[in-house]
């Protein structure tokens, strides 16, 4: 239940102007309705040390928490996303609507805790494992929704269009039936989707067809409209072998062709866009589109380093997601994002602003602008007027103690090997304390038995 009225104190907060100190915030039914600064505590606050914007978690796909570390035996040769995802089929056969909402719990606890408190989910498992759909076509959608529910993060919803098994409309693979859905059907999803967020506040509906492999040009022509003002998220050229069947079929890299025939701007967000010509790259940064990143997950599956340093220099956006699951964190998306650049260029500090810039300080505040964007809800950030969503640090870690303002940031990010966040309010309402969300012991025997009759 949303508290009716409250106040927060924190020794410092990060505001859209920057670090103020002595912040006294008043929340009204979930909502910043003033800021004090330079306030001393009253007896009637709660006294904190640092308050932050919750991260945006732009790219998820929830249910693949539940086979993390499943992948990680070296096949005969090869090993790539082309064989990880033949794992992934095999897994997504198995699971029932319940399973698919138990995943998704465990999944979104996992974020809150990690500092994450508005999610994208890009949700493409549509149909029953036989791939007919269920009585409402919509029934994994509404299960993606009562996770987020009952674990209280903010949803952006992006349904996924997926038609075919590669470039030209190739016939699906038998692994992808539960994903296939023609246009007619798709709309369906998103009316049943739709409904489900009815009952969500702050949800946000978009669209996601799911990449130039999957969907034909004609059927991403008549699926755009289907996101109304919502955002609109596609993955492209995430790996070298999509790049090349893409120049094949089309004479044109997936960027490249994605800006030249469709009115990309910033409800866009292109998930990964890991491989870019020059062009391209300062192409996507001046379209005004989110570049979706997703470090862990890149790396998890051997995918490419993105140009960041070059397209960061272009002017462009991007958050950051957690894909895969395969390990969630806010911290470790940035670092790896960070130093992936670093392996690369073979130098330091390379995404930071500007000489004397704090790199984790601005990772960070790129990452809160630009998720939020790409998730339909431009502008969040610690102010009047907005979802008080807000994470708290423990400063007394080792990597934190002695420290303020941009130094925090850098510690957590670069040097805390767990357990930074100490609260998470959504909407006012304490869901993380001491690090735990207030549901986790529930939600992980649900995850357990799941798992225990899937793997078994």
């Amino acid at each position: 239940m949303i508290p009716p009225t409250q106040k927060l104190w924190f020794g410092s907060a990060l505001l859209p102007s920057g670090w103020a100190d002595r912040v006294r915030f008043t929340i009204e039914d979930g909502v910043i309705t003033t800021i004090e600064v330079g306030a001393d505590p009253e007896p009637q606050d709660e006294d904190h040390a640092v308050a932050l914007p919750g991260m945006a978690n732009l790219h998820s796909h929830a249910f693949q928490r539940g086979m993390a570390g499943l992948a990680e035996t070296r096949g005969p040769v090869g090993d790539d996303f082309w064989t990880w995802r033949e794992i992934m089929y095999r897994f997504v056969l198995a699971m029932t609507p319940d399973d698919i909402e138990a995943l998704a719990a465990l999944a979104y606890i996992d974020m809150l805790e990690a500092g994450f408190t508005r999610v994208g989910e890009f949700h493409y498992v549509h149909h029953d494992p036989s791939g007919a759909p269920y009585a409402d076509i919509g029934e994994t959608a509404q299960r993606i929704a009562a996770a987020a529910a009952e674990t209280g993060i903010a949803l952006t919803l992006l349904p996924s269009f997926y038609a075919h098994g590669g470039f030209g409309g190739a016939t699906p693979k038998p692994g992808q039936r539960r994903f296939i859905a023609s246009v007619d059907a798709f709309g369906r999803i998103m009316e049943s989707a739709g409904n489900a967020l009815k009952l969500l506040d702050h949800s946000v509906l978009g669209v996601a067809p799911h990449s130039l492999r999957a969907v034909t040009e004609n059927e991403l022509e008549q699926i755009l409209p289907l996101a109304g003002s919502g955002p609109i998220h596609i993955h492209a050229a995430e790996q070298i072998r999509e790049v090349e069947e893409s120049v094949a079929f089309s004479g044109s890299r997936p960027v490249r062709f994605l800006l030249d025939h469709f009115p990309v701007d910033q409800r866009w967000c292109l998930i990964h866009a890991t491989h870019m010509d020059g062009l391209e790259t300062s192409d996507l940064a001046g379209s005004g589109a989110t570049a979706g990143l997703c470090p862990v997950t890149e790396a998890n599956l051997g995918d490419g380093i993105f140009p960041a340093e070059t397209y960061l220099a272009a002017g462009g956006h991007f958050g950051v997601g957690t894909d895969s699951n395969v390990l969630i964190g806010v911290a470790a998306e940035l670092s790896a994002l960070e130093y992936s650049q670093r392996l690369s260029i073979r130098s330091r500090n390379i995404l930071a602003a500007s000489e004397g810039a704090s790199t984790g300080a601005d990772l960070f505040r790129r990452a809160v602008a630009g998720g939020h964007r790409a998730l339909g809800r431009p502008g969040f950030g610690l102010a009047v007027g907005q979802p008080a969503d807000i994470v708290s640090l423990n400063t007394d870690l080792p990597s934190l103690v002695h420290r303020r303002h941009d130094q925090w940031l850098d510690g957590w990010i670069f040097a805390c090997p767990g357990g930074a966040v100490d609260r998470v309010w959504r909407r006012g309402v304490e869901i993380v304390r001491d690090g735990r969300h207030r549901y986790r012991a529930a939600i992980e025997r649900r995850f357990a038995a799941v798992l225990k009759r899937v793997l078994d």
